[in-house]
């Protein structure tokens, strides 16, 4: 397990920052998002499909009400949110464990809800406010796969 602290003052340095993630993913690659409302863990899933080179990334928002969309891009994405699951096996029966073990990206908001769910391998990311735009982000890296995404990121 590898970690690094970004720190983020814009929203352009979240999306420069979600890009540059992007480019690092792989197939099968999961991405566990965690902070507080209005932390910008939508915003980061948007920035990623960017740099995954989904064609209109204004279809990406919270799946809060359906659980689960998929996008289209360089490689898939998934893009969950545990947000209103009562408990892990709910997101179990969404089938999450084939999705992380297909060709895309699995992006997964409010993460901490199911730690259980994720799997051994996998990329946490926790995003601190720290003002409007400002925020710290802190990423963990849990595999030797993520443990070079990391090492990528490190500019």
């Amino acid at each position: 397990m590898k970690a690094i602290s970004i720190k983020i003052e814009t929203l352009a340095d979240t999306e420069a920052f979600g890009r540059r993630l992007a480019g690092r993913l792989f197939p099968g690659a999961v991405v566990a998002l965690i902070g507080p409302l209005g932390a910008g863990k939508t915003h980061l899933t948007r920035a990623i499909a960017e740099g995954l080179g989904v064609a209109n990334v204004a279809v990406v928002n919270s799946p809060t009400f359906v659980l689960i969309q998929e996008y289209d891009a360089r490689l898939p994405i998934y893009h969950f949110d545990a947000y209103r699951l009562r408990n892990e096996a709910e997101f179990t029966e969404l089938g999450v464990h084939e999705y992380f073990q297909g060709k895309g990206v699995s992006v997964i908001e409010w993460a901490d809800k199911v730690p259980a769910c994720l799997p051994t391998e996998h990329l946490e990311i926790r995003i601190t406010i720290r003002g409007e735009e400002s925020r710290r982000i802190d990423i963990t890296a849990y595999g030797a796969r993520n443990e070079a995404v990391l090492r990528g990121l490190v500019v």
